[in-house]
């Protein structure tokens, strides 16, 4: 997975934020985060949801593929309650908020709709978790 992302986040620097293959003309973020455990600076490359009114709202969606597992970097940015991303050519720093109910399930719903990708990681999880849904914020500029 290291190597996949690693040429996701190379081919997102060189195209202003903009990739090819299975994720070709959709929205991607570079989403940095400290390991909670190691310490470590962290970087991953996620698909979002655009705010309907906000633009300096995003959703990220913590799928993992549909795995039985939340990924690590949503532990990260719960237990953090902030993180920095890149969104095009722009870094900025953003707080978290995870969305729980039909809040939730309505912009899930949307991304689903719109990737049908998503609708099949929820159909892999069911029974075992609910993937979760997280609002970034923008909160400033980053150095």
């Amino acid at each position: 997975m290291s190597d996949w992302n690693t040429k996701i986040i190379e081919e997102f620097r060189a195209n202003e934020g903009r990739v090819g293959g299975p994720f070709a003309g959709a929205p991607m973020v570079l989403l940095h985060h400290r390991g909670r455990k190691s310490g470590r600076e962290l970087v991953a490359p996620l698909m979002y949801l655009p705010h309907e009114t906000d633009d300096d709202v995003i959703d990220v969606f913590a799928s993992k593929a549909g795995a039985p597992e939340h990924p690590d970097w949503y532990h990260n940015l719960v237990a953090a309650g902030r993180a920095t991303v890149e969104r095009g050519t722009v870094t900025y720093a953003v707080t978290v908020r995870e969305l729980t109910g039909d809040e939730r399930d309505r912009r899930f719903d949307e991304q689903a709709g719109r990737y049908p990708g998503f609708a099949e990681y929820a159909r892999k999880t069911a029974g075992i978790r609910t993937i979760p849904v997280l609002e970034l914020t923008r909160t400033a500029t980053a150095g």
